[in-house]
């Protein structure tokens, strides 16, 4: 696709007219107002090298092929620059009010009211066989774009690229930082686990929102290093090996190591709240609580933690062992949900090296002061006003040496950023630990490293309620993918007829229920807090995973009914699609490539899956309309070539959500 493209930009004979060299932000292109050739043959000729403009791809993006033929007509109108009028052209919300909307206003045009340009500018627009005449509403200007011209550059370009079409791997190209790189890179950490400890909602959330980060990225042609950061150090560890020794079982850990290992979590920190029950009991009656304080559990973890920051052999065989076992488990669970990473970091990787160099730095610059023997950063000295006290004090190393998890997160920067030269770094992590993130971010600034801090970024999202498995009220991924799979299976079961055709009833139904969960997960703002409902998700009505999942197995299956060979589907007569249907699915199809790029810009999974809602319920309404099976066959073939192209759109928005497309259920 990118080699195509730029030959394309190489062979390039459309040129966009210019006025004056205050222009030179657009490359020359031949106006495209009047034009003698047949729409077809206008677009096969639209080999548009890409001007100057902000995200501008033409031969990619056919509504930037009418962005600029609009702008470039209306710049020999009124003398406006073509690209204030290409930056100023809007999505419509709804087709109703056209493809595109130029808001007069916002070119800001002094001397004449805004609706008097509009009419006027609607009255002079030439004819065109690309756009219809712009229809005036109030100072808006609103574009509809012709359906012949439109359908034959839309379709056939997706029936030539199915699996890529929408997406944009020339973005990852621009502004390189590393020019050896050849293309941008970007460092997503997402998911982040904390071993021995259940994989809970917010683990859930940065799973699904970053795998889609990641593909979304990969798709606009970054180099993506897909990172899980895991929780896997600290005092906790060493209590965790103390409960081991007392309660483990290494059959039961091989077995099932993230439930084993959480199951001795809970005996041991039971016994450690008892232990201080009694601490506390003890001084309250004035006795002597010394011994235990001395001897307990508490100090024995904190100098087992020590032992492994020291890498004694044994403590750092147990510790290895936990997690290799955890990570194999992990990985099962990535599988299902269509996730992989390139790397499995953690704390414990991070470097004192990298450690003490990020606190020397911080020091140097004065940052650093002591506290009951123990270094903290008091941010209220030296971050102003209200941000300084809402940053409070962080902790950097304890009294006993040791690092924290905000030590090990400042390190653990400057070494990705020393090995992967990153252009972009995203956290994806939760609100809650937003004041975290604050503090690592603001730490990195203080320390002088503006350019740094410029490349780093949190991804947060909301808390998730109500999520419970049938086992109880402590969340384990696998128990929540098992009883939604469970569910999905007793949905399908409901038809007998349709479950007997499906070849795999199990992984269908798994597939459905990851589905289910994921589509919930999506549907609303990041930012938003959202309510596990199993019977709302699991359903095949409403907007949901299974309906989603649903419209494209329909398509599916008529493609596979009208059993019409490639060549039939691609030589298809697409003036035959003039129906209203026919015409607002391509129209939205064709603004599958903005939506792409829009959602680089929100990174919101919900950008695409709001389109897709859309686009399905467009289709799902026209199928009474247009038949294809027992329709003439000239006709089938175009509204398969409709359809075949809509599936690879949806297929495509799926894979980019991290979504298995389904072709039968």
């Amino acid at each position: 696709m990118i080699a195509t493209y730029l030959i394309a930009r190489r062979l390039s004979v459309y040129r966009f007219s210019l006025h004056s060299s205050a222009r030179r932000c657009v490359r020359h292109l031949a106006p495209l107002a009047v034009m003698a050739d047949p729409p077809e043959a206008q677009f096969q000729k639209l080999h548009i090298d890409q001007p100057d403009l902000p995200d501008c791809f033409p031969a990619l993006n056919p509504l930037d092929a009418y962005r600029i033929h609009i702008s470039n007509t209306l710049s020999e109108l009124s003398d406006v620059q073509p690209k204030t009028i290409y930056l100023a052209l809007q999505r419509t919300s709804i087709l109703d009010k056209g493809d595109l909307l130029l808001p007069v206003p916002a070119l800001r045009i002094k001397g004449e009211q805004p609706n008097v340009l509009a009419t006027r500018w609607a009255d002079q627009f030439p004819e065109s066989t690309l756009v219809s005449k712009p229809i005036v509403d109030g100072s808006f200007l609103q574009f509809h774009f012709k359906p012949s011209a439109l359908v034959k550059k839309v379709i056939p370009a997706i029936l030539q690229n199915r699996t890529g079409w929408g997406s944009n791997p020339l973005l990852g190209l621009k502004d390189v930082k590393d020019p050896s790189k050849g293309r941008k890179r970007v460092v997503v950490e997402f998911s982040s686990p904390n071993i021995a400890k259940p994989f809970h909602q917010g683990h859930l959330r940065s799973t699904i929102i970053g795998g889609f980060l990641s593909n979304l990225y990969e798709a606009a042609g970054w180099d993506v290093v897909r990172l899980n950061y895991l929780g896997d150090w600290g005092k906790q560890y060493g209590l965790l090996a103390l409960g081991y020794k007392m309660h483990g079982d290494d059959k039961a850990l091989e077995a099932d190591p993230i439930h084993h290992l959480y199951e001795i979590y809970v005996k041991i920190n039971t016994l450690l709240a008892e232990e201080r029950k009694e601490i506390e009991q003890l001084e309250k009656e004035g006795k002597d609580a010394t011994k235990i304080r001395n001897e307990g559990l508490d100090e024995q973890a904190r100098k087992y933690f020590k032992a492994m920051c020291d890498n004694d052999p044994e403590a750092i065989s147990m510790w290895k062992k936990f997690r290799e076992l955890s990570i194999q488990r992990y990985k099962e669970a990535y599988k299902r949900l269509n996730i992989r990473f390139d790397e499995y970091a953690g704390e414990s990787l991070v470097q004192e090296a990298s450690m003490q160099n990020a606190q020397d730095q911080l020091g140097n610059k004065g940052l650093v002061e002591e506290s009951q023997g123990a270094a903290i950063v008091d941010f209220s000295k030296h971050v102003d006003g209200k941000a300084g006290k809402a940053l409070g004090k962080a902790l950097i190393r304890k009294t006993d040496g040791t690092s924290l998890y905000l030590t090990r997160d400042v390190g653990a920067l400057f070494e990705r950023n020393d090995h992967y030269k990153f252009d972009q770094m995203i956290y994806v992590v939760a609100t809650d630990q937003e004041l975290h993130l604050k503090q690592l971010f603001k730490l990195v600034e203080l320390t002088g490293h503006d350019d740094l801090r410029s490349r780093i970024s949190h991804v947060s999202f909301g808390l998730v309620l109500g999520m419970s498995t049938r086992r109880g009220t402590v969340v384990f991924l696998d128990d929540v993918l098992r009883d939604v799979g469970e569910k999905m299976h007793e949905v399908m079961r409901k038809n007998e007829v349709k479950y007997a055709q499906v070849a795999d009833p199990v992984k269908t139904a798994d597939i459905l229920g990851i589905s289910s969960v994921m589509v919930q997960d999506m549907s609303g703002k990041r930012i938003n807090n959202y309510r596990f409902n199993m019977d709302t998700m699991t359903s095949f009505e409403g907007d949901t995973g299974p309906y989603l999942q649903y419209s494209h197995a329909r398509l599916n299956s008529i493609l596979i009914k009208a059993g019409l060979p490639a060549s039939d589907i691609e030589s298809a007569n697409l003036d035959l699609l003039s129906e209203p249907h026919a015409v607002n699915v391509v129209r939205l199809i064709a603004t599958f490539p903005d939506t792409f790029l829009n959602s680089l810009k929100t990174r919101e999974p919900t950008t695409i899956l709001t389109y897709l809602w859309r686009l399905t319920h467009a289709i799902n309404s026209s199928y009474d309309v247009l038949q294809v099976v027992g329709s003439e066959r000239e006709v089938m073939k175009a509204r398969v070539a409709l359809y075949d192209a809509a599936k690879s759109v949806i297929n495509n928005g799926m894979r980019l959500l991290g979504l298995t497309p389904l072709d039968r259920m």
